[in-house]
This record gives structure tokens, sequence and C-alpha cells, in this order.
């Protein structure tokens, strides 16, 4: 896969030690909140890693957490994933990473936090209007194209993904569990896609300290999905949609800052 390249970009060192702890506690933190929300934390840690890194070793960082943190969620919550949405997702998945195959894009940083910001006004798009729904095999297949195709961009894409399951009256806990199996997915291909980058800058923390933050991505999503088990549909879906609002609202106000040079 053709990776994004970013010209004249100097090889820098990697994040100090207390960039690193910052890292880690907000691996944990995140990963509690995707667990009860199924996404949130993937928009919150992606915030934090761009302020940090270098947006293409954020982007690697990023996939790598959100890929364990998604994968034990699809695993504790197995039952519940829809096989068939998977399947049909998988295909736009697909096309979408040979387009960027062919594709050699990144964001500066100012605009990646502006994206990141307006990516959850999605979910406040009357469902009247769209009528979006993953159960449907056409729009299955448009969800994995588009969801993989931001994802890579802008590093998250959970509120999209929403816009296609909460139309339908499912069950919450189907909801997190397909999604988690379909972010996998996506974080596989933003990891490819920017990995090359990441190590020609030199920006990447040190892998071991990823034996530390994978086992915490691990036990948030663990205690996340505990809480998801006593929440109702009606919060879950109340308190997702203020949430990322909110995060949005404040990346939305650091990418203008940025560009403005405050």
């Amino acid at each position: 896969m053709r990776s994004a390249i970013s010209i004249g970009v100097r090889p820098r060192a990697g994040p100090d030690a207390v960039s690193i702890l910052i890292l880690i506690i907000a691996v944990f933190i995140t990963a509690f909140i995707s667990g009860v929300f199924g996404m949130a934390g993937g928009l919150i840690l992606m915030g934090v890693l761009a302020m940090i890194l270098p947006v293409s070793a954020a982007m690697v960082v990023h996939g790598v957490v959100q890929a364990v943190s998604n994968g034990w969620r699809a695993i504790l919550l197995g039952k519940w994933i829809d096989w068939r949405i998977l399947g049909v997702y998988l295909t736009g998945s697909a096309m979408a990473a040979t387009v960027l195959f062919f594709a050699a894009f990144q964001l500066p940083k100012p605009w990646l936090f502006i994206v990141l910001g307006l990516v959850p006004a999605v979910i406040w798009i009357p469902q009247d209007w769209l009528r979006l729904d993953a159960g449907n095999p056409v729009q299955a297949v448009i969800c994995g194209f588009l969801v993989t195709g931001l994802n890579t961009v802008a590093g998250v894409s959970g509120p999209l993904v929403d816009v296609f399951f909460v139309a339908a009256p499912r069950d919450r806990r189907i909801i997190v569990a397909t999604k988690a199996a379909t972010q996998v997915v996506s974080h596989l291909v933003k990891i490819a896609y920017y990995v090359t980058p990441a190590m020609a800058a030199g920006a990447l923390p040190q892998t071991h300290w990823l034996l530390i933050a994978g086992p915490l991505a691990i036990i948030g999503t663990t205690l996340g999905a505990r809480l998801l088990e006593v929440m109702s549909d009606v919060q879950f879906r109340n308190w997702t949609k203020w949430i990322v609002t909110g995060i949005g609202a404040i990346y939305v106000l650091r990418g203008a800052l940025l560009l403005t040079g405050i």
C-alpha cells in the first residue's frame, strides 16, 4: 500500500517520558470510554496524540491502540456481532483501501483538528433526511468505503459509523460489538498507510511502551463493557451524542487557534 509521504520532513526525536506517561494514561481512560459507547474514546485519544506527535506518528499509534481496544471489545461482545453486516462492510473497506493505495495524502495538524471536530456533526443529521441502515447491503458497502476512507484521513470515524446503525432499533450491544469489528479493519488500513512516513520521521514512541499501553487498553475496554451492560439503550444514545459533540467543539477551536498562530 502506498503510504502518505510528507515532503521536507526532518527526522525528529520520539516523545519524552512525560509525553509517554500522558499517552499511557490517555489509552486507559479512552479505552474505558470506548468500551461503554463504542466511540468517543478514539476521538479523544486521537486529539491527545495529535498534540504530542507528528500527524503520521499519531495515526500509527492511534491505529495500534484502537485495533487492540476494538479487537478486545469485539471478543468480549462476540456473540452480539452481526456477521452479515460485517461481511458486506468489508467489501466497501477493501474498495477504500484500493483507492488509498494510489493516494498520498496527509492533513496538516490544524486541519486535522478541525476535521476531527466536525466528524461528530453527522450524528445530528435528522434520520428522516438519510434513513441509512447498515443492514441494507448496498448501504453497508457505502459505510465500509466512507468509514475506512475517513478513518485514514482524519484518524477517527466512529460518529460516521453510528449514522448507519442508529436508524434501526438495534440493541446497544449489537451496535458496539459490530462497530468494534468494523473498526479493527479500518485501523489496520490506517496503520499500513502511515507507518512508512512515521518511521522515516523518527517520531514513533519506543515499541516497549505498547507492552504497557496494550494491556491497559484491554483493561479499560473490559471495565467499560461492564458499564455498558447496566446502561439503557436511551442513556447510551443520549450520552454518546452529547459527549462527542462537546469533544468536537473543542477540537474545532483547537484547530482554529493553530491556524491563527495563537
